[in-house]
């Protein structure tokens, strides 16, 4: 039997990229996907779909409370429940790389909007389903740079380690609610995009200096959320899981 049969799981940002890669992975073990994103999310609905699994897509905008609750809404109408939420929407991509001072308020604003106050809106709009169910699990999606604290990227690194700390109080808070929040941190996993923005030059000092000397792709988080996600983590709450290949150590 399927490890996630029978559960909901909603996806932000699934649409693409590491998302697609988690709503791949929860669907092959059994979970219906909830792909929600602002972005087109059709060919990921459409592979689970092709592959035997249940899908749709759910328009959001993480940083919006409406948006958020709307998203929760629908996805409780159509499946009656929703057990897992994996927080992956992210600025990044777009975001500026410079000198900490260069950055204007509204790219402060833009990353704390989407990176922070999106994760909070999401946990909360998801929260009174699984409450009532007495059991859930929230995945944060922080990141690396958290630890590393890599100049360059202040308001990324800011916004991806107030994920820590938020995923820390609030399972302080749901506990008792049989919801179980936990955090992820990839390291960089590059696009093309994402190289012709930062250049094959990055990736490479990083592979060059992990103990698994390759590059990271979208696959190598999906274990680590699928145990999170799935019933062996049952009684693990508020902790970080770093998957880069054994660049640095917590």
């Amino acid at each position: 039997m399927s490890s996630l049969r029978d559960r909901v799981a909603i996806v932000t940002g699934g649409a693409q990229g590491i998302g697609r890669a988690y709503c791949l992975g929860l669907a092959k073990e059994g979970a219906a996907i909830a792909v929600a994103d602002m972005a087109d999310p059709s060919s990921t609905v459409e592979a689970i779909t092709q592959a035997g699994g249940e899908a749709f897509g759910v328009d959001v905008d993480v940083s919006d409370r409406l948006s958020t609750e709307e998203m929760a809404r629908t996805v409780h109408e159509r499946f009656g429940r929703i057990d897992i939420l994996i927080n992956n929407a992210a600025f990044f991509k777009k975001a500026t790389v410079g000198p900490w001072y260069d950055l204007t308020d509204d790219e402060w604003d833009l990353a704390m909007a989407v990176n922070v106050r999106g994760v909070f809106l999401c946990c909360r709009a998801v929260h009174p389903y699984m409450k009532k169910a007495g059991y859930g699990k929230i995945i944060n999606i922080s990141s690396t740079v958290a630890w590393e604290g890599i100049p360059g990227f202040l308001h990324y690194v800011a916004s991806k380690s107030a994920l820590i700390g938020l995923t820390r109080s609030l399972a302080r808070e749901v506990g008792d609610d049989g919801i179980r929040v936990n955090t992820l941190a990839p390291d960089l996993i590059p696009d093309e995009e994402i190289l012709a923005k930062q250049g094959v030059e990055v990736n490479e000092a990083i592979v060059a200096n992990r103990s698994l000397k390759r590059t990271q792709v979208p696959e190598d988080m999906v274990g680590a959320a699928l145990f999170f996600a799935g019933p062996k983590s049952d009684f693990i709450t508020g902790q970080s899981l770093i998957v880069n290949g054994g660049l640095m150590f917590e």
